[in-house]
């Protein structure tokens, strides 16, 4: 059995605790409780280290444990720096070393919305009247991990983001956290006929600014493939698939499990329908030499910017209506129920979070769902 862990704003959060502890009773803690709010539950933290700066000041330190995950932060260390005020709001929350900056929302640090309940919740319960703080969340090696995730894709740069939704870090890439989405698919299904599957966070944020239901997403993680097949067996008759495009248009060349451990495909994808389109051969090659799909969804742009034509309209659209083809191939071919199985439609998203491209049957289930 896979042993899960905690997610990195829950270790931020132990830290800082730890820090206003030794503000308020020159003490260190060795074990910080952090109510991780989403679960309803109680995590008891090791703290590294805590010291005192000054009077005024404190930092702690602890150590991220995603449990068996294949997450490259495990083990690296999270700072928390504590410092009392005497105006303003009661708890400010900054993003110091390590900690990424959002190019798209005016360089904001990538604490997100989780994050920030978690450590203004956790905290203001230990504040007595009239006290006021300000939190520096730093990672000593968060910039140089940041260059091996795809957080750039995003528009996060510079360090490492506090995303999630919950405290709890499951391991998404093993068989027994496959078992955990099947369970939740299991749940919705009998209550919907029309799902929402979502790889990551970030396709579960947006689909929930775009008014769907939450109740009818479902986190796939990589596991494309056996959930499709699962919802089918269930009896779900329209499936809406919604990820980052440069996860999702993997499934347009038949790869139905998208971790990049097992394959990857991208630029061969994205360029052999640029040269369906009709593109030149010089923007083909440049589209295959791209260094992300971002990089080459951005080229592609630029073409339609300097020449006034509808390259990326014309390509990712192909691309979404060949994921539909490909996910209804995929699961007639593991399906018992004949012709009618689960209908699939698909919606592509940029770094920015703005969809690119609605298949055709992906604009139909976006009109049932909102």
């Amino acid at each position: 059995m896979s042993r899960s862990g905690y997610t990195l704003p829950v270790f931020a959060c132990a830290a800082a605790v730890a820090a206003l502890h030794w503000l308020h009773d020159r003490k260190p803690l060795s074990i910080a409780s952090v109510d991780l709010i989403e679960p309803a539950q109680i995590a008891e933290i090791p703290i590294e280290q805590v010291a005192g700066l000054s009077e005024n000041t404190a930092l702690a330190i602890t150590r991220s444990d995603p449990g068996d995950n294949l997450d490259l932060t495990k083990d690296t260390p999270i700072w928390a720096l504590v410092e009392w005020r005497e105006e303003g709001e009661t708890v400010i929350i900054k993003g110091g070393e390590g900690i990424g900056r959002q190019m798209n929302a005016d360089d904001k640090p990538a604490i997100y919305a989780y994050a920030q309940r978690l450590l203004k919740e956790n905290l203001q319960r230990i504040l007595a009247p009239g006290e006021k703080i300000t939190v520096t969340i730093i990672l000593p090696e968060g910039r140089s991990l940041a260059v091996r995730t795809s957080n750039s894709a995003f528009g996060v740069v510079e360090g490492l983001s506090l995303l999630g939704t919950t405290g709890i870090s499951q391991p998404l890439s093993t068989p027994d956290q496959l078992a955990v989405f099947r369970a939740e698919l299991q749940n919705k299904a009998s209550r919907f006929e029309s799902l929402v599957f979502c790889i990551g966070e970030n396709g579960l944020d947006l689909a929930r600014k775009l008014g769907i239901n939450p109740e009818q997403l479902v986190k796939t993680a990589n596991w494309l493939g056996p959930m499709l097949v699962e919802a089918d067996v269930l009896g779900v008759k329209e499936i809406l698939l919604f990820g980052y495009h440069g996860k999702l248009m993997k499934l347009a060349g038949g790869i139905f499990h998208t971790h990049h451990y097992l394959a990857d495909g991208r630029r061969e994808i994205l360029a052999a329908h640029c040269a369906i389109a009709g593109l030149k051969s010089p923007d083909i090659q440049a589209v295959f030499n791209s260094a992300t799909a971002e990089a080459a969804l951005i080229y592609i742009k630029s073409l339609d910017a300097a020449t006034g034509s509808d390259w990326v309209n014309q390509v990712y659209s192909a691309i979404a209506e060949t994921i539909d083809v490909r996910s209804q191939e995929y699961i007639q071919s593991h399906s018992e129920r004949g012709t009618e199985v689960t209908i699939c439609g698909s919606i592509l998203f940029d770094r920015d979070r703005k969809i690119i491209v609605k298949s055709k049957t992906a604009g139909l289930l976006m009109g049932k769902l909102c």
